[in-house]
């Protein structure tokens, strides 16, 4: 059985994301979507928030399960028996994410780390972009889905 972890913060989670998430779990027969809980983020939605959020954007595809998870990811991959599968959008991404694919080998030998490349009309796109657009009041709505884009409004004004 082929297993990956897409681990990530997804706050919130993106077109982008989503359309990684559907190509990885077209590779594998259980892709698991991994949100991280990482003590030096302080993400705008709760890690429950980010899981349901995650769960019902990819509700239609079976072999996707959302869970979240605290520590190395290298040693969450292991311990699912799963690789891990990252996504890049331009060559900073590659640079920092095969920085985090060889510490991850390093930790754990028999963990791999695959890269998915983004689809081009979501290269640009990033959950922080999706935050500062939705903060002056942009339009959001090719970034996320329409639920998402409302959650991530609703956040920002009771912020506010």
């Amino acid at each position: 059985m082929k297993k990956a972890i897409y681990p990530g913060t997804f706050d919130p989670i993106t077109y982008g994301h989503i359309d990684v998430i559907e190509r990885s779990a077209a590779l594998v027969d259980e892709l698991i979507v991994g949100v991280l809980i990482n003590s030096s983020k302080s993400p705008m939605f709760t890690t429950e928030e980010r899981v349901d959020m995650i769960k019902s954007v990819v509700g239609h595809i079976p072999n996707v399960r959302v869970m979240s998870f605290e520590g190395l990811q290298a040693e969450f991959a292991k311990q699912e028996g799963a690789f891990l599968i990252h996504g890049l959008r331009a060559v900073t991404d590659f640079e920092y994410e095969l920085q985090i694919a060889q510490a991850s080998r390093a930790i754990c030998p028999d963990v791999d780390t695959v890269f998915i490349t983004a689809s081009l009309e979501y290269a640009y796109l990033s959950s922080s972009i999706v935050r500062e657009t939705a903060r002056y009041n942009g339009d959001i709505s090719k970034f996320v889905p329409d639920h998402i884009g409302k959650l991530v409004k609703d956040k920002i004004n009771n912020i506010k």
